[in-house]
């Protein structure tokens, strides 16, 4: 399975509500989702299904997600899981996942819990997630998981809002 774990992009400090699971994405953190996505997508590594936490930036940065690449299209399908919420148990779904054979999966969800995720699957991950940060993993049906790449969302070019 090609796992895409990803961190929400960059959200606004409030939410109207005053609660921080409804904090959404900020005009900057919805442009650099896109960037993402359009690279992912401009490599051959858009996902066939995307599961986000429940919390608000998540939704929405796996919609965008979905929407850039084309997910629709493909019959794949955004699912909101509790599993990758904060202090969820994203490596339980994730091994659950493989096990019935999904093929190119995204998360979305949180730090540090992605940080903690992919450590478990590879051993060791010595670094935190940067907002809209995408690492892809290779996970074969009964090998060890390994790293494929790492997209740092400030190497990609995102527009301004006059452009």
């Amino acid at each position: 399975m090609r796992l895409y774990v990803m961190r929400h992009g960059t959200a606004e400090e409030q939410a109207d509500s005053g609660i921080d699971a409804d904090r959404p994405l900020s005009a900057l953190g919805r442009r650099r989702v896109r960037a993402v996505a359009e690279s992912l997508v401009s490599e051959g590594e858009d996902p066939l299904s995307i599961f986000t936490s429940p919390l608000v930036r998540a939704v929405q940065t796996a919609e965008i997600v979905a929407l850039v690449t084309g997910l629709g299209d493909k019959g794949g399908t955004v699912g909101v899981r509790r599993d990758i919420a904060p202090d969820g148990n994203a490596v339980r779904l994730v091994h659950h996942l493989a096990a019935e054979g999904s093929k190119r999966v995204m998360v979305v969800g949180h730090e540090p819990d992605l940080s903690r995720l992919v450590s478990t699957l590879l051993g060791s991950f010595g670094r935190a997630f940067d907002k809209a940060m995408v690492v892809g993993l290779h996970l074969p049906s009964g090998g060890a998981p390994k790293l494929r790449f790492i997209l740092d969302p400030k190497t990609l070019r995102v527009d301004s809002p006059s452009s």
